[in-house]
């Protein structure tokens, strides 16, 4: 601790926590698990006038600030790191008061993040609701032969929020006929063809397409004229 002054600073007094075993110069008690250096000598903190300070480990940030701010007195709490070569902070000692007021503003602010969350939760379902229902219905001015049960499905699957689909990209957002149409092509290629299946036998997904191009066109070609009823042909082996 050579060098360490902890007397008063505009920032409050500075506390270590010695790495040996260190006993207060005035009282003698000890070993001390936190002590201040008054002219080169460790005092405990009932001798410094901090002993009825609590402590409160550094990692809340927002709950350290208010604790300092809310209490009249403070500390900050050191550590020396011998790897690094230097003095660390620890934490904070405030009066217990106001580490308790502290902690109601910061339980105040997380019930109303709490309910900002809820309110942002509500706001997106509905936002999705309806973008989901406009993709929908693109789907059924391109493709008005489409089943409208079938239609809201695709919209549903493509539109979900985080799942990095064509509905969520840009273009799938500002309901781009290519993005409508993507998406179900991708719809009609899994739902209505063997190309799952051809996947899972070992083909590979370029040649899986490609054997199921034919069945994909044919189904989007019935479903752009209104009332048409697609029967899906298999794809050849």
């Amino acid at each position: 601790m050579a060098g360490l002054v902890t007397s008063p600073t505009p920032g409050g007094p500075l506390v270590v926590q010695p790495l040996r075993r260190r006993h207060c110069a005035e009282c003698r008690s000890g070993p001390l698990a936190m002590l201040v250096v008054e002219s080169g000598a460790p005092r405990c903190l009932d001798c410094a006038d901090l002993g009825h300070l609590v402590f409160l480990a550094r990692g809340d940030t927002a709950l350290t600030r208010r604790s300092r701010e809310e209490s009249a007195l403070s500390a900050v709490v050191v550590r020396f790191n011998r790897r690094k070569g230097r003095y660390e902070r620890q934490g904070v000692l405030v009066e217990e008061a106001g580490l308790a007021r502290a902690e109601e503003r910061c339980l105040a602010d997380a019930e109303a993040r709490r309910r900002r969350r809820v309110r942002d939760a509500r706001r997106r379902a509905v936002e999705d609701v309806r973008f989901t229902e406009a993709f929908a219905a693109e789907i059924r001015r391109l493709f008005p032969g489409c089943p409208e049960e079938r239609a809201r499905a695709i919209a549903s699957h493509a539109s979900l929020r985080g799942s990095g689909r064509v509905g969520r990209s840009a273009a799938g957002r500002a309901l781009s006929e290519g993005a409508v149409v993507s998406a179900v092509a991708a719809s009609v290629r899994h739902v209505d063809t063997p190309y799952d299946a051809l996947l899972m036998s070992g083909v590979t997904r370029h040649e899986a397409r490609r054997r199921i191009s034919g069945s994909v066109e044919a189904v989007l070609r019935g479903w752009r004229v209104p009332g048409m009823v697609v029967e899906v042909a298999q794809a050849p082996g």
